[in-house]
């Protein structure tokens, strides 16, 4: 599956998501990996001059949050509140731009909540059958799955969760595990019947075998035909009270699972932000006709149930498929899992405390694929790349031109040096937009430092400061550092998705409007300037141990 097609004249509508953040927790560096690629395109998309939206929400319902809140001695409401804002101030930290940031605890959402479990009714598509569960007779709840704790029955190690083993990577039933307890109260559970709504999935095998085709890479079609060739297995869409989420129409004591709201969640965002946008149509986007593009970007822990469940939803309910579901592998930190002892567990908010945020964006864009490989980040390696990249090659062109610019009144000369070096870096644009559109950030960065390499190779062999010494000469000297700008210009268009806020630095600086890809052709000749200020400052190897210190202890 390959979406080779790059418009630049806005004729392509783009709908974009991420993945929801849970509303339990603080959202970490792990999180912010998907966020900030998903950023990128959607600013690369807009910067081509594509019709594109980027929504999210926060994922709100299910046990967790119900009993945190209890914990903490407030409502559910209050803690997604408190959550919403924190979430929001954390993204803005990193300069995530949402086109609209929603809840899943919203009206909305619960119009489209019911509205699929309504379409998936009627179509026959759900059984009602009673299944045997684990119940804690103290708390007078069903048990989920992590909320059971007890002796693997494969390896016999302690203190593992319901569904999976830490120590053998065994999965299993919560009814396996061996002297389970309540993670809620310590009491021993009990068996326990209730009667549960479960989609039947292999209802639409077919249709995914078919969607799979052009919705997924291959690496991930190649993963969910695992599932298919066992035969698909029947989907629980239910809780039991006490639960915080929606109940289910004409069952009181019945909720939606929170796996089944939150996807739903990029349908009620997308709604409100139509209903705030006059000129948005939400069928325009989501009917089955539709001409429109809608992008999941994910984490590859979910990719069967965005490549399954989340489709054969969608399409009961007679709503488009999505065009594509990529997804991307997780995060490490120096080769290991992120860990608090370790002080590698790395809370967004502990990090905009000590270092800016567009070192992380740029570094995590010079190292991603459009692949699900796992990504580490290597502080050592961290410090290096901005250095070498960002300060060194990428800022250094224009700090070393503008003090002779200045000279001349901050005007760039009314002449192109070297016109074919120019019209070099011009004529990378189609191969550096291939690479963002493929989320071949990676790709994308060495093209363009390879550029940054060669604009300081030219001032470097034209020493513009010898030159400028001689009245006679000191018109050259203008012209190359005018060259040396105009090849920065082009260089901060190519960098814009990654870097938006140092490029709006640049913007004030160069004395032009916000950037777009179509600029790539306009030189600035004879453009005055603003006076140059000081765009980015190295990373200091004590910053990066100091957050990390830091790390382990507020995580």
């Amino acid at each position: 599956m390959s979406h080779s097609k790059i418009t630049k004249n806005g004729s392509r509508r783009i709908l974009i998501t991420s993945a929801l953040p849970y509303a339990n927790g603080p959202i970490h560096l792990g999180h912010m990996l998907e966020y900030i690629q998903t950023d990128i395109w959607a600013r690369f998309q807009k910067l081509v001059g594509n019709e594109c939206y980027y929504v999210c929400a926060d994922d709100t319902h299910g046990t967790p949050i119900m009993l945190s809140a209890q914990r903490q001695n407030i409502t559910p409401e209050e803690l997604i509140a408190k959550s919403h804002q924190d979430h929001l101030q954390d993204f803005n930290g990193f300069h995530i731009n949402f086109d609209n940031f929603h809840s899943t605890h919203s009206e909305e959402n619960k119009f489209y909540t019911e509205k699929v479990y309504q379409s998936l009714l009627d179509k026959g598509h759900i059984e009602r059958r009673t299944i045997n569960q684990l119940y804690d007779p103290d708390k007078h709840m069903f048990l989920p799955d992590r909320f059971v704790k007890g002796e693997c029955p494969k390896c016999g190690s302690a203190d593992q969760y319901g569904d999976n083993c830490d120590s053998c990577s065994a999965t299993y039933n919560p009814t396996d595990l061996k002297n389970p307890k309540s993670a809620v109260s310590g009491a021993t559970p009990i068996l326990k019947d209730s009667e549960h709504f479960f989609v039947k999935l292999q209802d639409f095998e077919n249709i995914l075998k078919n969607w799979l085709k052009d919705g997924v890479s291959q690496q991930i079609e190649n993963k969910l035909n695992e599932w298919l060739d066992v035969g698909l297995q029947q989907w629980d869409i239910s809780r039991d009270a006490p639960y915080f989420g929606y109940s289910i129409p004409g069952h009181p004591d019945k909720f939606f699972y929170v796996w089944l709201d939150a996807p739903i969640g990029y349908l009620a965002s997308f709604k409100n932000l139509c209903d705030k946008t006059p000129e948005l149509e939400f069928d325009d986007f989501w009917k089955k006709s539709s001409d429109a593009e809608v992008y999941h970007f994910i984490g590859k822990d979910i990719i069967n149930f965005h490549c399954l469940f989340w489709p054969a939803c969608l399409h009961a309910t007679d709503y488009r498929m999505p065009t594509s579901v990529f997804a991307h592998g997780f995060l490490t930190v120096n080769g290991t899992k992120m860990s608090k002892s370790k002080g590698t567990f790395i809370k967004a908010s502990t990090y905009l405390e000590n270092l800016n945020p567009e070192y992380l964006r740029y570094y995590f864009a010079a190292k991603l694929s459009g692949k699900i490989d796992d990504f580490d980040l290597n502080l050592e390696d961290f410090v290096q790349r901005v250095n070498s990249d960002l300060v060194n090659k990428y800022v250094n062109i224009a700090s070393r031109c503008a003090k002779l610019i200045k000279k001349s009144g901050n005007q760039l000369h009314a002449s192109i040096d070297k016109p074919m070096l120019l019209k070099e870096f011009q004529q990378s644009a189609d191969k550096i937009a291939q690479f963002y559109e493929d989320r071949e950030y990676g790709k994308a960065s060495k093209v363009i430092m390879q550029l940054a390499d060669k604009a300081n190779i030219y001032i470097d062999e034209q020493a513009p400061w010898k030159l400028a010494k001689d009245e006679s000469t000191a018109d050259q000297a203008l012209a190359i550092c005018s060259m040396g700008i105009h090849l920065f210009h082009i260089l901060s268009i190519y960098l814009k998705p990654v870097l938006p806020q140092l490029v709006s630095q640049v913007e004030n600086f160069l004395k032009v409007d916000p950037l777009s890809w179509q600029d790539i052709s306009k030189p600035l000749v004879s453009h005055e300037l603003n006076d140059f200020k000081p765009l980015m400052k190295r990373v200091e190897p004590a910053q990066v141990e100091k957050n990390a210190n830091q790390l382990g202890r507020s995580a």
